[in-house]
């Protein structure tokens, strides 16, 4: 153990921090493989240096390093008080063996503890860009941790032409990240986990095609946050927060997990197949419900899914027309079925507001005519104008900030009115909302229901819960309790589904599927600097279904129990026809990215007024229906590269949930493929390639790929497949193999390589 003399190292955080990281290669210490190596100051313990070795390529700017790779915040009567680079006058480290580096922090100014520590251990993987970060406090008797942010690093060069990844949901790439953090409050990007972050990754690439990789290894599902910052020097900073649980009786604190940081050549899908690599090796995959067959059938059998609102007229009877013109399996996604106003007045959602048995009667005429439905209600949400709230036997059961108050938010503009979080770690929430599951399905003869914000955590600090304060992993653990009670109910021989909103690998177990809407993210979010990617389907396609769009061709509806005054003269008017070509990109992005179609808000008119659009929707369902051992059970690949032409389309942004008195469509222009490909491994290892395009003219398609690049012999035969049926475009006795087609205006067709000896 390296030692040094406490005067020595003041002298050293005083040149460090006001003098900029002044430092020479003999100042720092290093560990290293033969693909990354990390320094750190020897005086200091700042990381200082993270080098691609195989890139030849740095990742850091050690003269904008500042502080040290954590912060500690902890919770005391008088407030917040925060460890950093300020407070430690005693550092030293170790190297117990070539890939691992100790790193001890001591003598903290104002911690009344003299024994208070802070210990990082760092490991360079044997054989991967990886590194793994763990830290541990010692000492911490008579104090609660309010968030230890580990590892924080500074100093991310600018690689030019960034890009920042995020599996938000589905999936999102951002453009120039550090111009658009410059224009937000803050400077700062926050996402949660479990929740909003679907997978615990990261990653930031650019020009120089050497990215920087941060993701967490955790198996158990701690809530954490990850976030990407501009700090003072315009300098982009990464952090991963985690949350221990408040409990000021332990003596030290050390997450059982750890921090991932490495480095990869390539964008966001080489990112994705590196996590994949960690992921499905986990629990959530190996009982996921749709992996292991849990999965009521009739679920993977829809072909194509109706999300409408209000009572049965507007919902069933569309679901059933559509159903017999598309000859396959439709299914219903229903809002505002319920007595209560949207938003509002949860969970207070029985009887149905068309009334009891009118209810009943229309949903089992659907179900004979083979269309199912499953319904909306909220899995976290109660109303504050509510008679039962107002009952006062609601609020102890509520979620509760640090400082006891209850957490609301207001998401009916309308009204005005707010919805309170129900702790999911309470029996009482997780008795009533079964019960309101069990109401559905075996009184209203529901096909299940959709868990409105199931996929998302909170920290609830309220003591007389029975689980941990604050952080923790109670809330997964719990929720998880909640949906196994929900499915424990005695539903005879139905088989009910329970799905969530956005994705999570996190509920992978639990859920049947996922409403995962960013493929219309246009319509909601306008389309400045950030695009959707399918990165849940990368990691996860085979292991979760995901569903659900937007996409719709009228104007968005009004709840007839929302205050008259702001009700729009006219709800579900078509859409001017110059945004039909965002419907056909929506769809099509839908389609190659292996999730289930939807449409929003559809009518039986459309079939006429926007005939083509719905025969391209229909013509989706049918080929992809042809199709599902890629683009329902298949494997994720990278697409071959198609030199794809691009057009300028109108864009509609417009309220997705309701429309509004004097509200107006808000118009832009977006350039977009006019080719959507996508490419999939079944499980005889045959490969899919997906092909949609929304051009309005014949679009030859021509590209080349090599059979090695997708594991498959190199001779076999390609087949095309289309709505017409499937015949044989050419053998192939080659790996390099050439495609050569033509596609008719909105053509859509599955490629299917079938190496020698598999059919």
């Amino acid at each position: 153990m390296k030692k040094y003399p406490h005067p020595v190292l003041l002298i050293s955080l005083i040149l460090f921090l006001f003098s900029g990281c002044v430092d020479s290669p003999s100042e720092r210490v290093y560990i290293e493989n033969d693909k990354i190596k990390l320094g750190f100051d020897k005086n200091t313990g700042a990381f200082i240096v993270f080098s691609d070795l195989a890139n030849e390529y740095e990742l850091l700017n050690k003269d904008l390093i500042t502080g040290l790779p954590w912060e500690i915040s902890l919770k005391q009567p008088s407030g917040t008080f925060r460890i950093d680079k300020n407070t430690p006058s005693g550092f030293s480290y170790s190297n117990p063996d070539p890939l691992t580096i100790m790193l001890k922090w001591e003598n903290f100014e104002g911690i009344k503890n003299k024994d208070f520590q802070v210990t990082a251990k760092i490991t360079v993987d044997k054989k991967k860009a990886l590194s793994y970060w763990n830290i541990s406090l010692n000492g911490i008797k008579g104090y609660q941790i309010a968030g230890v942010t580990f590892p924080k690093i500074e100093g991310l060069k600018n690689q030019g032409e960034e890009k920042l990844a995020v599996p938000t949901w589905m999936g999102q790439l951002i453009d120039k990240p550090r111009a658009q953090l410059s224009d937000r409050r803050g400077n700062r990007w926050d996402w949660s986990y479990p929740g909003s972050l679907s997978s615990q990754v990261v990653f930031l690439y650019g020009d120089e095609k050497t990215g920087f990789y941060a993701a967490c290894n955790d198996s158990l599902s701690y809530i954490k946050n990850f976030s990407f910052q501009l700090d003072t020097l315009s300098t982009l900073v990464y952090e991963m927060t985690n949350y221990p649980a408040l409990d000021s009786t332990l003596s030290s604190y050390t997450p059982s997990y750890e921090a991932v940081i490495g480095s990869f050549r390539g964008d966001w899908i080489t990112a994705a197949e590196v996590y994949r690599d960690w992921a499905l090796e986990q629990r959530w995959a190996a009982e996921s419900r749709f992996k292991i067959g849990l999965t009521p059938s009739w679920l993977e059998e829809t072909a194509l899914w109706i999300w409408n609102r209000g009572e049965s007229d507007n919902v069933l009877t569309p679901a059933v027309e559509l159903k017999q013109r598309l000859g396959l399996p439709v299914s219903v996604f229903w809002h505002w079925w319920h007595n209560c106003s949207y938003d509002d007045n949860f969970p207070e959602y029985m009887p149905p507001r068309e009334g009891k048995e009118s209810f009943i009667s229309a949903v089992t005429s659907a179900q004979e005519q083979g269309v199912n439905c499953h319904v909306y209600m909220n899995a976290l949400q109660w109303g504050d104008v509510t008679e039962s709230w107002k009952s006062g036997k609601v609020e102890p059961y509520t979620v509760k900030d640090i400082d006891g108050n209850i957490r609301s938010n207001v998401y009916n503009k309308f009204s005005g009115n707010a919805l309170i979080n129900m702790c999911v770690g309470t029996e009482f929430w997780r008795d009533y909302y079964s019960s309101l599951c069990d109401s559905a399905v075996n009184i209203y003869q529901t096909n299940g229901v959709y868990m409105d914000q199931t996929c998302l955590s909170r920290m609830c600090y309220d003591t007389g819960h029975g689980h941990d304060i604050g952080g923790g992993n109670y809330w997964i653990e719990n929720s998880r309790k909640l949906i196994n009670q929900v499915r424990s109910n005695d539903y005879g021989d139905k088989q009910p589904i329970f799905t969530g909103e956005g994705s999570s690998e996190n509920w992978l177990p639990d859920l049947d599927a996922f409403l995962t809407l960013q493929a219309s993210r246009e319509r909601y979010a306008g389309a400045e600097g950030i695009e959707t990617i399918p990165f849940f389907q990368a990691v996860y396609h085979q292991y979760g279904i995901t569903y659900g769009s937007y996409s719709s061709l009228v104007t968005p509806p009004y709840d007839e129990l929302w205050p008259v005054e702001h009700a729009p003269d006219e709800t579900e008017q078509l859409l001017d026809e110059v945004f039909n070509k965002q419907f056909l990109m929506e769809q099509a992005r839908s389609f190659v990215w292996g999730m289930q179609p939807a449409i929003a808000n559809y009518h039986t008119f459309l079939a006429s007024e926007r005939e083509d659009e719905i025969d391209y929707l229909l013509d989706i369902a049918r080929l992809r229906y042809k199709g599902l051992k890629y683009l329902l059970y298949g494997k994720f690949l990278r697409a071959p590269h198609i030199e794809i032409p691009e057009k300028e389309i109108d864009i509609s942004r417009l309220s997705i949930y309701a429309g509004r008195s004097g509200e107006t469509v808000t118009s832009f222009k977006k350039t977009v493929p006019i080719l959507y490909s996508g490419a999939w491994m079944a499980d005889d290892n045959n490969v899919g390639i997906v092909l949609a395009s929304i051009s309005d003219d014949a679009l030859p398609v021509n590209f080349k790929f090599n059979a090695n690049d997708y594991g498959l012999h190199d001779r076999g035969n390609i087949y095309i497949i289309s709505n017409k049926g499937r015949e044989l475009l050419a053998p192939y006795d080659d790996p390099d193999i050439h495609i050569d087609i033509l596609l008719e205006p909105r053509g859509l067709r599955i490629l299917e390589i079938v190496p020698a000896g598999t059919g």
